[in-house]
């Protein structure tokens, strides 16, 4: 049965992801009851996941802040502030930050996404290890034992 949850600043999950952004876990699967995963993302430029896609969830991003390209199939668009798409499952995409630092929301339906950024990120409220970084390999290890595909490189 799901129930309210508050998931106030201090609660909330921070990871270090790719190119030392940060992914902030608001609302997770077990906070949800799995029905979704909400996340923000705050990058830099230049910031792009593989090219991938998700076989489990369907996603849709909200650009808060800053611009990024978008790939979808074939298809390259614009993505500007205050601009959202969905992203439905089976469906290859990614992006690229083409500002200075973006600011993102993550919706995910149902939940459970959150598990491969724990898997492949850091929590920031633990010491960084020497040399720590998210490599090709343990994302992509993070990203098939939770339904993605990686499709290709970053765009």
């Amino acid at each position: 049965m799901s129930i309210p949850y508050l998931a106030q600043p201090e609660r909330q999950q921070r990871l270090e992801w790719l190119e030392g952004g940060v992914f902030s876990v608001l609302l997770d699967a077990a906070a949800t009851d799995g029905q979704l995963t909400v996340g923000r993302f705050d990058v830099p430029k230049d910031e792009a996941p593989p090219f991938h896609m998700h076989t489990r969830e369907d996603e849709v991003f909200l650009l808060i802040k800053g611009t990024a390209l978008l790939w979808v199939g074939d298809e390259e668009m614009e993505l500007s502030e205050g601009g959202i798409v969905y992203l439905p499952r089976n469906i290859p995409h990614g992006y690229r930050v083409t500002s200075d630092r973006a600011d993102l929301l993550m919706i995910a339906t149902p939940g459970g996404i959150e598990g491969m950024f724990r898997q492949a990120g850091r929590d920031l409220s633990t010491p960084r290890p020497d040399g720590f970084e998210i490599s090709k390999e343990a994302l992509a290890a993070a990203a098939d034992a939770y339904g993605q595909i990686v499709v290709g490189p970053p765009r």
